[in-house]
């Protein structure tokens, strides 16, 4: 059976443009080195993240590119047979989102525009209104950004959609109310493990989640990259500094394996979740 490779970033992107494009054809290179098939990098790649999420500085946001755009076209060419998924700032209809692209040497394969947005992000980001899974030559893949991971449901429209393999892009940062000495002791970290491995255990999926590590503005990331089986066991992480997490396995197979018993998505009965209530009712 065809064993995957499956790389997650943990790194450091901020504003200049030119260094992250530089310092991305270094990364790739590497990847490539090492038979990678699939590099998962952070949210917010290109560009850098808002500095702060409850006043985000509407006089620094991160530069806007459009899918057409020479920067797309350059992710294109870096990829080549690999397939690769980055985070930046789309531009798009006089608009602003917080977006990932995912390519290979044959053109931009899927993208998503981030939908549940944290705190004040709503000044910086337009939001996005959908989720959707779509081919690759590593199977069907699913885009998350950071907070979408928060949101059981988006998981699990991808995982319907046919996703066997979720990249979660995020630049996810300590927490800004209640800041712990230690990262690894932070409200913000636990959670990010949690939903890591809770979206591709209920799932039943291969997870690959990159992030932002180091300081920006205000915030400061997590790093904390992981692959995650579809049993929700991690098969290899980073913690804060810049590194990558990589795992080999057959995605197929490791699926199978994990639904042989308990398959989640054919066991659901979602006519016992039709009620909707008023989520103003719950504030």
């Amino acid at each position: 059976m065809p064993i995957t490779r499956i790389g997650a970033v943990a790194a450091h992107f901020g504003r200049d443009v030119e260094r992250t494009m530089a310092k991305l054809a270094g990364i790739v290179e590497s990847a490539r080195r090492d038979g990678l098939d699939l590099l998962v990098l952070p949210g917010a790649t290109v560009g850098g993240y808002i500095p702060d999420l409850r006043h985000p500085g509407l006089d620094d946001l991160p530069p806007s590119f459009g899918l057409e755009s020479a920067m797309v076209a350059d992710l294109v060419r870096l990829a080549g047979s690999m397939t690769l998924c980055v985070g930046f700032c789309e531009a798009a209809d006089g608009l602003r989102y917080n977006a990932a692209v995912c390519v290979s040497g044959d053109g931009v394969l899927g993208h998503h525009r981030k939908v549940h947005q944290p705190a004040g992000e709503h000044f910086a980001y337009a939001a996005g209104d959908s989720f959707a899974a779509f081919d690759s030559p590593v199977g069907r893949i699913g885009l998350l950004i950071d907070y979408d991971l928060t949101f059981p449901e988006a998981a699990r429209t991808l995982a319907l959609d046919g996703a066997r393999i979720i990249a979660a892009l995020s630049a996810w940062p300590a927490s800004v109310t209640n800041r712990a000495a230690r990262i690894t002791e932070d409200r913000q970290s636990r959670l990010f493990d949690l939903y890591d491995a809770a979206r591709a255990a209920e799932n039943q999926v291969v997870l690959a989640s990159a992030n932002q590590t180091g300081v920006y503005g205000d915030l400061r990331f997590l790093g904390q990259a992981k692959v995650v089986g579809p049993g929700g066991d991690v098969l290899s992480r980073t913690w804060s500094k810049g590194a990558l997490a990589r795992a080999d396995l057959d995605v197929e197979a490791e699926i199978e394996r994990a639904r042989r018993v308990l398959h989640h998505l054919a066991e659901r009965r979602p006519a016992a979740y039709a009620l909707q209530p008023d989520p103003a009712a719950h504030r």
